[in-house]
């Protein structure tokens, strides 16, 4: 997070940290220098992991006493432990699910697993990312006091472009149709199905070309019309989807997949590119004005109709894309109706 300087966890915290003290506590689970960066604490977890995060909870633990309210972020470990401070420091928390983090390694052990949901159940707020999964917490016997926050994207960061001049940026093709998927290529997000769709498409259309960029823990099968770009840097993103005369955001009806929300809708949006996606999950309510946007999660078939029908009707007509500083002002609002005068002293922000 510290070294991409992107996404929920960095930027709501610096859009709150230009009106309020904030203090930001990490924990690296690779081999990092630690150190700090702007109001951010990085603490390595090192090699045996256990003396690390013996050492992060210390240093929360003193970060806490001074705080007026905890923002818990990450995995459910962090919601446990903030949920302990909390308590000993008789301040609030607020638990910040960016994912469902029963889908996360730690939080299917079952011990960790009834901790996990009983925080998410007694601590004072919580802030989802989607509207599923704050249904998901309801089912917890979460009550009251659970606020969506959704991705968004950085102000000024992602805009229309020049299609040409970003097709030359990654040396494709100018003449050429162009569809494709940026962000993480992996199994639980059905990428191969757009794969599958380009094969079914490509006879028809022998202009149409595919690109793929973001880590990938797939195989990319090999084609003289398929493109991985790599996993590209964050001023690389805008650029690639501007190429795109269609973007796809690929998911499946799974423990992930059903609650989330992809930040990549809002930037493809902010770069007013036509898009498809997968129907689960916030998805089926971002984009329920246009059915004919959506394909059946796990069915090339289907992805290759929809894309196939996107190409010749590539309306857009987005609404104004919805900035991180929107987001930090949301949190705000919840962590103000909590402690009040919470700027006296400044918020606490604990993540990894």
């Amino acid at each position: 997070m510290i070294d991409d300087r992107f996404g929920r966890l960095w930027e709501i915290p610096f859009s709150l940290a230009a009106r309020h003290h904030v203090k930001g506590l990490c924990l690296s689970y690779q081999e990092k220098s630690g150190g700090r960066v702007e109001f951010w604490e990085s603490i390595n977890s090192g090699m045996l992991k256990i003396p690390g995060l013996i050492q992060f909870i210390l240093r929360a633990d003193c970060l806490a006493k001074d705080a007026d309210v905890i923002w818990a972020c990450s995995d459910s470990i962090y919601g446990i432990i903030g949920f302990i401070l909390s308590k000993k420091h008789n301040i609030p928390l607020v638990f910040d699910l960016y994912d469902n983090f029963e889908y996360f390694l730690l939080a299917r052990l079952p011990i960790v697993k009834q901790i996990y949901r009983a925080v998410v159940r007694k601590c004072d707020a919580v802030t989802c990312v989607s509207t599923p999964l704050k249904h998901l917490v309801d089912t917890y016997g979460r009550t009251k006091n659970s606020y969506i926050i959704e991705n968004a994207v950085p102000a000024g960061l992602f805009s229309p472009l020049d299609k040409e001049k970003c097709r030359y940026e990654f040396k494709l093709p100018k003449e050429i149709v162009i569809v494709g998927s940026i962000g993480a290529l992996a199994k639980n997000r059905g990428t191969k199905y757009l794969i599958n769709a380009f094969f079914i498409l490509q006879k028809k259309y022998p202009d149409l070309h595919l690109v793929l960029a973001g880590p990938c823990s797939i195989p990319i099968a090999e084609h003289d019309r398929i493109h991985y770009l790599g996993n590209l840097p964050m001023d690389k993103i805008p650029l690639a989807y501007n190429a795109l005369d269609v973007a796809v955001i690929c998911n499946r009806d799974n423990a992930f997949g059903r609650y989330c929300f992809p930040q990549k809708a809002r930037e493809i949006m902010a770069c007013n590119i036509p898009l498809i996606a997968a129907d689960v999950g916030s998805m089926k309510l971002l984009l329920k004005d246009h059915p004919d946007w959506m394909y059946v999660h796990d069915n090339a078939q289907s992805l290759a109709r929809t894309l196939e029908n996107r190409l010749e009707n590539q309306g857009t007509g987005y609404p104004e894309a919805t900035t991180w500083q929107d987001m930090a002002n949301k949190l705000e609002e919840v962590l103000y109706s909590l402690r009040e005068g919470a700027s006296s002293n400044g918020f606490f922000c604990k993540t990894s």
